[in-house]
């Protein structure tokens, strides 16, 4: 069966069943229907139940092999509860971009999914809808002061905010707006980005409340003066507006798993030019709800863990209790050099050259940020005995303990072997959490801490263009923010093609800019796509709804 025959097969129980098995009073359920749900942030201020244990789950450096990140995270939570623990899941919302691209949905996969599902992959509450509205009147506002006798002297050619649309179409990243005479606005260069990689969405992740939704987009930085002054969107007016458009998407969602495991789905921001893990919101509800919350961050653990720990946590003042790094034998084959095709035969040689991946990562959260930690093998049918015996020896050596799991084919069931594993971890461990960096080091200081701790390479090469725009940063006031590294997935360097765990390289930094509202600066180090393009077959072309209005083709 597909992912989607799997979820559609699911009986699933009316969402008010799933408050009540979360804790949610009915006061606080504002139901999307039967098996959706808001809850008001209403709960986080009103309870006083002692929050709970929080467990990320990251991962080794990602490959076209996969590595089941999120269906990890929902199998774990699965998990937890089947062995008697009061587990909540707290997961990202997907975009629609990768939904009809080529990467296919992010609610899971087999029998670790969270459910409806094609409500989740499609618009869901409307939540992203409401990110791209409060960033396109931003926009429109700017352009219209402008247009109206610009009383803030901006001068057009620095406006660096964009619009927005949740969906690939690499036809939008360069336009020229405002064109068709004086009536139709002021003619410049734009562009868009998908919603996703917006400031809104980073925003709108990290807020704690209304009042520190405000305060955040008031400080959005969408253009400069003829004087080299920011302008923000407090000076524009705007954020009010902005406020009212945002204030039940910033509700966190509830849902559930395939197996009723309560869970809260909300915010999905890129996990390169931004922090890439779920709201503060839906985390700090689900930490108040449970035991033990499971939540992940994007791609590997040096992109996404490195941003949940020095952003997020610094931010909200979270410490995890444990960090789970998932890994897959056939990612580490591939990591060892072995082609796609080859991966389904017994190659140790190939599995121990690419082994050196996962122990960086498992060793940086050991050693650079002092967490607990457990390595998830989410095995599939190739692995052979002598392999899985080997990632066990070598993680045994770093302390570090290995558990097979099988969340795609058995759900909940094939993972309480790890579930039983977190939750030794969680009450025998106690974290020495650190950061990789403090705040009052120099941004090109944090940028090399970040570099030479967490990525393992001799050092930082910024280009003469991004050491003015750090020095600029930094006379505006921006040098006490903490940096968010954009750069490739698929390498702990920022060449795509230095797989395993590479050393001895240079990070070439090209620009640097601040998210003043979401509060980081952002380094980019290479060719950072903020408005993905359609692949030649994209996943829209197999999606169809019959006369039942069943949907098929999602995955």
């Amino acid at each position: 069966m597909t992912d989607i025959e799997i979820a559609q097969a699911c009986k699933m129980e009316p969402i008010g069943v799933i408050a009540k098995r979360a804790g949610v009073d009915e006061k606080y359920l504002e139901p999307y229907g039967k098996y959706k749900a808001k809850v008001d942030y209403a709960l986080l201020n009103e309870s006083d139940r002692p929050d709970g244990k929080l467990i990320l789950v990251t991962a080794i450096t990602p490959t076209p092999a996969g590595e089941g990140k999120t269906t990890t995270s929902i199998g774990l939570a699965d998990g937890m509860r089947r062995i008697g623990k009061n587990a909540i899941l707290a997961l990202r919302e997907p975009s629609l971009g990768p939904v009809f691209g080529v990467k296919g949905g992010a609610a899971g996969g087999g029998y670790a999914q969270v459910v409806p599902m094609e409500d989740i992959n499609l618009h869901f509450t409307g939540d992203f809808h409401a990110i791209g509205a409060a960033n396109n009147l931003l926009a429109a506002m700017l352009d219209n002061h402008i247009y109206q006798g610009n009383a803030l002297n901006i001068d057009p050619k620095t406006v660096t905010w964009k619009r927005c649309v949740d969906m690939n179409d690499r036809q939008l990243r360069h336009v020229v707006d405002g064109l068709g005479g004086r009536v139709n606005g002021v003619p410049r260069e734009d562009g868009y980005d998908i919603t996703v990689a917006t400031e809104i969405m980073a925003v709108f992740c990290l807020a704690s409340s209304i009042h520190d939704l405000k305060e955040r987009l008031g400080r959005i930085v969408v253009a400069y003066t003829y004087d080299g002054a920011p302008v923000t969107a407090k000076d524009l007016k705007a954020v009010g507006a902005m406020a009212a458009l945002l204030k039940d998407a910033l509700k966190p969602n509830l849902v559930q798993t395939l197996e009723g495991t309560p869970a809260f789905v909300h915010g999905g921001p890129f996990a390169n030019i931004a922090h890439g893990c779920n709201s503060v919101l839906a985390t700090r509800m689900a930490m108040k709800l449970s035991d033990y919350t499971v939540t992940e961050a994007g791609f590997g653990a040096d992109l996404g863990a490195e941003k949940f720990l020095d952003i997020k946590c610094r931010y909200a003042g979270l410490t995890p209790a444990a960090v789970v790094v998932v890994a897959t034998i056939r990612a580490l084959k591939m990591h060892g050099g072995l082609p796609k095709t080859e991966l389904g035969h017994e190659d140790l040689a190939a599995l121990e050259k690419g082994m050196p991946n996962l122990l960086r990562h498992v060793a940086n959260i050991k050693n650079v940020y002092g967490l607990p930690c457990v390595v998830a093998v989410n095995r599939f049918p190739t692995d052979t005995d002598a392999e899985v015996q080997q990632v066990i020896e070598s993680c045994a050596k770093l302390g570090v303990k290995a558990v097979l799991g099988n969340f795609w084919a058995k759900g909940g069931a094939g993972a309480t072997d790890l579930a039983a594993e977190v939750v030794r971890v969680c009450e025998t461990e106690k974290p020495d959490f650190r950061f990789s960096y403090e705040l009052d080091m120099p941004l090109d200081k944090k940028i090399e801490a970040v570099v030479q701790k967490v990525y393992g390479g001799a050092g930082v090469s910024i280009l003469p263009a991004a050491q003015k725009q750090i020095a600029r940063l930094t006379d505006l006031g921006f040098g006490g923010l903490p940096v968010c590294i954009a750069k490739t997935q698929y390498s702990f360097s920022d060449d795509p093609a230095l797989l395993g765990a590479p050393e001895g390289f240079t990070v070439t930094v090209k620009e640097v800019k601040v998210s003043a509202g979401a509060g980081f600066a952002v380094v980019l180090t290479g060719d950072i796509m903020t408005m993905p393009g359609l692949p030649k077959v994209p996943a829209a072309e197999k999606i169809d709804v019959d006369d039942n209005g069943v949907i098929s083709g999602l995955f």
